[in-house]
């Protein structure tokens, strides 16, 4: 009975890493659709985010069976319902790149991105990109190290999002309100997918290690 409760284990960690990937998939498919204009990426980050959520909802059902059957305590339990957790933050890391896919095709033909902004949207997105991929190696080997320098990694992600406020407040802020109200949605986009990332490292640190810290 055993065997079988850790084989069903094994199966959530790899349906987290599996849409931990997708998610990986749909912002890089989202961020050249934001930075480039590109409106087919936009149409398959799309598609890829709803599959992922189907596969987050059979991941959630997974979780409820087993939590059912096995009456799991301790370390068990807090590994399932964490598991519940991530599965929603990943889905919502997914939705929130779509919405910069909805930005680009809604900007279509046009750009979605200013120039005065364009150096720090394509550093924003290369962070996310980079955290995003991570965390897919976190959640399948259970490294702490990587999910402590995932922590970290984030506050220039902050950064870049209050620098965008700076300039979108500036005097020299010269773009139309549309521009205005996109850009602030995006860079928030980006730093909400940050937050997620770093919200899930630290639940991996804390169910790997039994440690929990303010900053993380």
């Amino acid at each position: 009975m055993r065997e079988v409760f850790q084989s069903e284990l094994l199966e959530v960690q790899e349906r987290l890493v599996d849409i931990s990937r997708s998610v990986v998939t749909i912002l890089e498919k989202a961020t050249e659709a934001f930075l480039t204009n590109n409106v087919s990426q936009a149409d398959q980050a799309l598609e890829i985010s709803d599959a992922n959520e189907d596969k987050a909802l059979a991941l959630d059902e997974l979780v409820i069976k087993i939590l059912a059957r096995q009456s799991p305590v301790a370390r068990d339990l807090r590994v399932l319902v964490s598991a519940l957790r991530i599965s929603a933050s990943l889905e919502r890391m997914g939705a929130l790149a779509c919405h910069l896919a909805s930005i680009a095709r809604y900007r279509f033909p046009g750009s979605a991105v200013p120039d005065s902004l364009r150096k720090t949207f394509e550093e924003m997105s290369a962070l996310d990109i980079q955290l995003a991929k991570k965390l897919t190696e976190v959640l399948q080997n259970a490294d702490v190290d990587l999910a402590r320098a995932i922590q970290a990694e984030d506050e220039r992600v902050d950064e870049l999002h209050r620098s965008v406020f700076e300039v979108v407040l500036s005097d020299n802020w010269k773009e139309n309100a549309m521009f205005t109200v996109d850009v602030t949605l995006a860079s928030r986009y980006f730093e909400r997918f940050a937050d997620h990332v770093v919200d899930i490292s630290s639940k991996v640190t804390y169910l790997t290690t039994g440690e929990w810290h303010e900053t993380e």
